[in-house]
Order: C-alpha cells, then sequence, then structure tokens
C-alpha cells in the first residue's frame, strides 16, 4: 500500500494542497496550528472509517465555504488506483469512477493505521480505551467480530433493563437465563476473538518495542477477565461464563447492572513487569501506545497481504534520541508519514522526504 499523491481543498483550515510523497518517511513539519494534522487526517479518511477527531461533517470544511474535496492516489491491491471524496451536507465518495454509496464503502481498498495524541488514552485511561482498540482492530478485520460486538453490546443492553425489572417485578426472574444464554454464546465468540488477537499481537509488539528501547526494555501484553481462559475452547468459555453469571446473579440484580462479560474484560500493558499504566514515563508510554499501532499494522498486512501506510501524529514527543532513531530510521518496508514541529528531526533522518506546512499550505520540499 503506498500513497502517490495527495489533493486537498477546502479541508478544515487546508486551503489548497497537492503532493506527492516518497515510499519510505515523509516529515511534514512546521508550528502549531498550520495544518499538519489535517493533512493526515484527510489521508486516513481513505480508510472509510470516522476521523480519529471527534468531529461533525461541516467542521471538515474550511470556514466560509460550502464544500470540502480530497483525492487519493494510490497504490493498492496490486494496482494504482483514485479515489475521491467530497464533503457538503454530508460525506460522498468515488473509486476509479465509481460512485460509492457512502464513504464506508472504502473499507478495505486503502490500509492504513494512525497514531495521534489521543492514542495515549489506550496507557493512561482505564479499560475501556484498550477495549476500544481490540474492537475496532477486529472489526476492521472480521464482519463475524463486528456483528458479535453489535448483537453483544444490545443483549447487555436488555438484560440490564431486565435485571431492573426483576426488582420490582419477580416473576420475571425465570426468562434471565434466557437472556443469560444468549449473552453467553454471543459473549464467548468475542472473548476467543480477543484472545487470538492479542497472541497474534505478542511477537509483533516485544520485538517493536524491543526496538524503540534499543533492546533494554521488554513489552509485554495479555488479556484480563475474570474467566480462566487458559487453553479452553469456546465451548468451555461459554460453560463457564454461564456458571460466573449465576454466581453474581443476586449482585447483578442489586446493581441493575451485568457485572461480568467480555465488556468488563481489559488489555494489560507491562513494561519489565510493572503496568505501563501506573509506573511507566511518559516516553514508555507513548513508546507502548505506537508498539500497539504499529503491530497492528503487522497483523492487517498478515491477513490482507497489504502493507498499510503509517500515519504518525507528533509522535516524537517526549521520545529520547534512541526512540525518535528507531522511528525514523528503522521502520522498513511501509510508507511512513510523520508530523512534528521541530526542524532539527530532518538532521536526524538517513532518507525520505520533508514537507513544511505554513497557513495550510505546503511552502518547501526536501
Amino acid at each position: 500500500m503506498r500513497v502517490n499523491s495527495f489533493k486537498a481543498n477546502n479541508f478544515r483550515n487546508i486551503k489548497s494542497i497537492e503532493f506527492s510523497p516518497c515510499e519510505n518517511i515523509n516529515i511534514i513539519y512546521g508550528e502549531n496550528a498550520q495544518g499538519k494534522t489535517n493533512l493526515l487526517e484527510g489521508i486516513w479518511l481513505f480508510t472509510g472509517c470516522r476521523s480519529f477527531r471527534s468531529s461533525k461533517e461541516q467542521d471538515f470544511i474550511k470556514f466560509d465555504n460550502s464544500f470540502a474535496s480530497l483525492e487519493l492516489d494510490f497504490f493498492g491491491n496490486c494496482r494504482d488506483q483514485i479515489a475521491k471524496i467530497s464533503i457538503e451536507d454530508k460525506r460522498k465518495a468515488q473509486l476509479n469512477g465509481v460512485s460509492l454509496q457512502s464513504s464506508s464503502k472504502l473499507v478495505g481498498e486503502f490500509f492504513a493505521v494512525i497514531f495521534a495524541p489521543t492514542h495515549l488514552s489506550l496507557i493512561k485511561d482505564g479499560p475501556s480505551q484498550r477495549r476500544k482498540f481490540l474492537d475496532i482492530a477486529l472489526s476492521q478485520l472480521k464482519p463475524r467480530y463486528a456483528n458479535a460486538l453489535s448483537q453483544y453490546n444490545r443483549a447487555i443492553l436488555q438484560r440490564n433493563a431486565l435485571l431492573k425489572d426483576i426488582t420490582y417485578h419477580s416473576e420475571l426472574l425465570d426468562t434471565l437465563e434466557i437472556w443469560d444464554e444468549k449473552l453467553c454464546s454471543i459473549g464467548t465468540v468475542i472473548t476467543a476473538e480477543r484472545i487470538r488477537y492479542i497472541k497474534r499481537l505478542e511477537p509483533f509488539i516485544e520485538e517493536i518495542y524491543g526496538g524503540l528501547s534499543n533492546g533494554k526494555e521488554v513489552m509485554k501484553v495479555s488479556y484480563q477477565t475474570q474467566m480462566k481462559i487458559n487453553s479452553k475452547t469456546e465451548k468451555e468459555l461459554k460453560q463457564e461464563l454461564l456458571e460466573q453469571l449465576k454466581i453474581t446473579r443476586k449482585q447483578d440484580i442489586f446493581s441493575g447492572t451485568t457485572s461480568i462479560g467480555p465488556h468488563r474484560d481489559d488489555l494489560k500493558i507491562e513494561i519489565d513487569g510493572l503496568l505501563a499504566r501506573s509506573f511507566g514515563s511518559q516516553g514508555q508510554q507513548r513508546s507502548c501506545a505506537l508498539s500497539l499501532k504499529l503491530a497492528e499494522a503487522e497483523i492487517i498486512k498478515n491477513i490482507t497481504g497489504q502493507q498499510p501506510v503509517a500515519l504518525l501524529d507528533d509522535v516524537m514527543s517526549e521520545l529520547d534520541n534512541t526512540r525518535q532513531d528507531y522511528i525514523l530510521n528503522h521502520i522498513r518496508g511501509r510508507q511512513v508519514f510523520i508530523t512534528c514541529c521541530d526542524p532539527s528531526m530532518l538532521l536526524k533522518m538517513s532518507g525520505g522526504k520533508a514537507f513544511e506546512i505554513k497557513e495550510g499550505a505546503i511552502c518547501t520540499c526536501i
């Protein structure tokens, strides 16, 4: 997967940009609020996914304009392709001259992974952010998982509503077993897929984080659940979840919520045996989040055969020279876009291209 050229008009603070990156490292540098992150966001939208920044469609359009447009010339699926996105009251997309029902239909055509400062929440915040990382990564790769997740979330809402009603209508207690059975059938699929995905992540994470730390630190990830999951089949996982729901039934009725299941699980992240969330430095935490995203890219490549483009926004902050050198000079075999404020980063590069952005326009190419 490779971006050949990218164009943007009236997108956020970008009036008009057109540039052709190289196939390896591309630095986008400039002062704050000049459009660096907006440029990466424009490329990211061609994955067909939502923006990594919460926003309404109208927020994409430059002030005092009625529309925005994006165009991506890229190499993917063994051929050159052109995708276009236009944004007015809603987002419309074309691929190779063919109009698509929505921009989400671009999913599977152009692959990328994004690292942004907000992704530090993977390490710093609570379990919901790490579950979200797993759910998004798996949903893009496995429609079965996305469908199971949607069904599970609906079943949790319905079971919780029933738990509240039982307090006032005890005759409803017998119907709880029906929902428990449904919840466990779907929940087991989610748990099993997450466990398999984490096992695939592990070797890539250890290699990438080892490179970032120059072999001085070891990052480990593991799936955390109230169930005993070692070497269990999906059938055994389902039976254990059913038993756990019976054990916690009184507590669940009292609280009106379901206290066990994949919606309460977590991804444990450690550096040298210590929790990264509690004991990691800012640089270590940033390195952990970056390792997760780059490992995600490796799994996408293994499953789809397409090497995703890496979009790294403000990744260099709080990293020491060793970690910066790894990102600039040792990420091999993929196209990378890196934004930064400090032009001295260019002196550390052994190759690639650099583009200066100022007031929403590229003014220098090195």
